[in-house]
């Protein structure tokens, strides 16, 4: 491994801001050093969300949010590095997810496109990037996702226990570190996503602060029957998915079989729909003694008391308890790939994304 410091920059499914985080990295150890959550402006927000619910776009709006996002990941990065008093030239790469508007891993032409211009990210940190990681895995059959359960083994698994890791973003994936087994790992379906744009709607808040709405509804039964009778549950892995599948429109068209539903039964149903599809997914996949919840969703009590409800004999606890920032969890990850790239190391598994090899992912911009 190419010993230094690298940032993470991810940008991810939920859209509740840029994850930036510092960390140096060396053959053996991951030990973050800062981090920060840098806002992004509505209007972006807005246009990623209509772009990755095929909304028709121009090429000239297309090229614009590109251009505009690739100059609020700089920012933030020199933010982060500000407020930690960190000089750019200390640091030896940023690793850059972009942001996902479209992803399609299956028919006949898969593609996936992350944006927000890796250039505009060097020339204006003076670091060197690496960007665009999954269309590399994809050119060789794989989903080009998740990426980050080689991350999960390095930093959180157990010679003898069985353990999971679980990040709850806006779609929700599953890293299995099972001692003895190929390391798994795949989307489980929505994570925060619908919770999210649900409430959005009915209340213009960006999510359910302490799920305090959704723990006052009643869960729709024939609702989450038919909402888990999707067929992307029952689909084996590898698998991957998001908004592009698992979005208002996808919700609206399951609420058209019913009668009017209170809103607040709705959020109270989309939460038992995250927590019911990782459960059965688990238990599925062997089940485990512990299960590692990383992402926003780990800080969702009700998400998180029915995934323990729903796997008796199973420890269900935040990563934090681990040593590992749930928060930061993913940002650190496409730091360590960035220095696998750097380091002429493979970054994805053929046994999580159904690749036909290991291969070196993604693209650098030097300075």
């Amino acid at each position: 491994m190419k010993t230094g410091r690298y940032v993470g920059v991810m940008s991810g499914t939920s859209l509740d801001g840029i994850d930036v985080v510092l960390a140096a990295i060396d053959e053996h150890t991951v030990a973050q050093q800062a981090s920060y959550t840098h806002p992004i402006p509505l209007d972006i927000k807005q246009q990623i969300l209509s772009m990755c619910q095929g909304q028709a776009v121009t090429l000239s709006q297309l090229g614009e949010l590109d251009t505009r996002l690739g100059r609020l990941f700089g920012e933030a990065v020199i933010k982060m590095l500000r407020n930690a008093g960190v000089n750019g030239r200390e640091v030896t790469a940023i690793g850059c997810h972009g942001q996902t508007v479209w992803h399609q891993p299956g028919g006949e032409f898969p593609c996936t496109l992350q944006i927000g211009d890796n250039n505009l990210v060097a020339a204006m940190t003076g670091i060197t990037t690496v960007g665009d990681f999954r269309r590399r895995d994809m050119a060789y059959g794989g989903q080009g996702a998740p990426l980050v359960p080689g991350f999960h083994h390095a930093l959180l698994a157990h010679p003898t226990e069985r353990r999971m890791v679980l990040n709850i973003g806006g779609i929700a994936n599953l890293s299995l570190l099972l001692p003895g087994q190929p390391i798994r790992g795949y989307d489980t379906g929505p994570g925060n996503m619908l919770m999210d744009a649900w409430i959005w709607r009915q209340k213009g808040k960006p999510y359910d602060l302490d799920a305090i709405w959704a723990a006052g509804g009643k869960i729709h039964s024939e609702l989450l029957r038919r909402m888990l009778a999707d067929r992307y549950f029952s689909l084996p892995a590898p698998k991957s998915t998001g908004r592009e599948h698992f979005n208002l429109g996808w919700l609206n068209q399951q609420l058209s079989q019913f009668m009017p539903i209170p809103p607040r039964d709705v959020q109270a149903t989309l939460a038992e729909l995250t927590a019911r599809s990782i459960s059965q997914q688990v238990m599925l996949s062997g089940g485990c003694e512990h299960l590692l919840v990383c992402g926003g969703g780990a800080r969702n009590p009700l998400v998180m008391a029915r995934l323990s409800a729903l796997l008796p004999g199973i420890e269900v606890s935040p990563t934090d308890k681990y040593g590992v920032s749930g928060d930061d969890m993913e940002a650190l990850a496409f730091a360590w790939l960035a220095c696998r790239t750097l380091s002429g190391l493979p970054g994805n598994l053929p046994s999580v994304t159904g690749a036909s090899r290991e291969t070196l992912l993604g693209a650098i911009y030097p300075v």
